[in-house]
């Protein structure tokens, strides 16, 4: 075949869509791949192609092509909703010899066309997957997904909460549980002591910010987090008075999919840089309202050290169910 085509939305981008890519291509002189976009995707069509890019940018076989889908309709039996996109596609791609799919509208697809439609693992056997699959189950269809898609899907959680409740603690095990990785607490890097200026706080932001992107990238389904834009923001004000308006804006970079905020029913242990055991209840209440204020939904964290890791646990086990 001289020129072939693949389309659909990749959403995202999977090992299937891969295979069948790889499959097309070692059966054409040129490929194109066509990633249909509407107003309601649940994934940006900016990030869906930076992914397209990165795994077929440097094959100059392969054409990547990003088109707005105002011509489907949903509501119309197969056989009319493809009739609309045969009609697109011989305006858009007016030359190609035919195209390649493992969907049921192949069949109907090639009658209005009047080109083959060439299958590809149409049982779903050799990657027995879908893009809905894998955004409704990243964590159980982990394998499925490509390196450069993983990120998008890695689950965050925050260990939440004043000094010494035991976050870095709780981090490093949930780390080892889940097998992958866990950031601390940058700041501890970086200062010696609690008399800071607001610049020591900006630092810390962008520093805290920059290692959970980056850890993100070599996380396992599951980042661990010990701490927060939110706490670099309390600790300010705090020490203070104040809060660099930078924070805000860092604090939106990351979004958690859970918060556990830690109760102070623990021991309270100095370490040369906590000074607030006298104001341990004062804290935990400033860093409660934080999150309430912000509408954020938190998992309260309580008890003994067995009991709080069954509560983290069960819920960490439901997000990646």
């Amino acid at each position: 075949m001289k020129k072939g085509l693949v389309f659909g939305k990749f959403m995202p981008v999977h090992q299937g869509h891969i295979a069948l890519i790889a499959f097309a291509a070692a059966q054409c002189d040129q490929l194109i791949v066509s990633m249909n976009c509407t107003p309601a995707d649940s994934i940006a069509p900016e990030k869906r192609m930076e992914w397209l890019r990165a795994l077929f940018g440097d094959r100059d076989d392969i054409e990547l092509v990003q088109v707005w889908d105002d011509f489907s309709d949903d509501s119309l039996p197969l056989w009319e909703a493809t009739r609309l996109w045969s009609d697109f596609i011989k305006q858009r791609f007016p030359d190609i010899d035919g195209f390649f799919c493992s969907e049921p509208y192949g069949e109907p697809l090639s009658h209005h066309l009047g080109l083959p439609c060439v299958w590809f693992d149409r049982e779903r056997r050799q990657v027995p997957v879908s893009a809905t699959l894998i955004r409704q189950h990243p964590a159980r269809y982990w394998d499925f997904i490509p390196d450069v898609v993983k990120p998008y899907f890695v689950k965050k959680v925050c260990l939440f909460g004043p000094e010494s409740v035991g976050k870095t603690t709780l981090a490093e095990r949930l780390a080892g549980h889940y097998h992958t990785v866990f950031v601390h607490e940058v700041a501890r890097d970086l200062i010696t002591s609690n008399d800071l200026t607001l610049d020591d706080y900006v630092q810390i932001g962008h520093a805290q910010t920059d290692a959970v992107l980056k850890a993100t990238e070599s996380a396992n389904r599951l980042l661990i987090c010990d701490t927060d834009l939110i706490t670099t923001e309390l600790y300010s004000e705090h020490y203070l008075n104040e809060v660099p308006p930078v924070l805000y804006e860092l604090e939106k970079q990351v979004v958690y999919d859970r918060y556990f905020l830690l109760n102070i029913d623990v021991p309270w242990v100095a370490d040369g840089l906590r000074d607030l055991g006298h104001r341990r209840e004062e804290m935990y209440q400033r860093f409660k309202t934080a999150l309430e204020a912000r509408g954020i939904a938190y998992i309260d964290v309580s008890g003994d050290w067995e009991q709080r890791w069954a509560k983290v646990t069960g819920e960490i086990d439901r997000l990646l169910a």
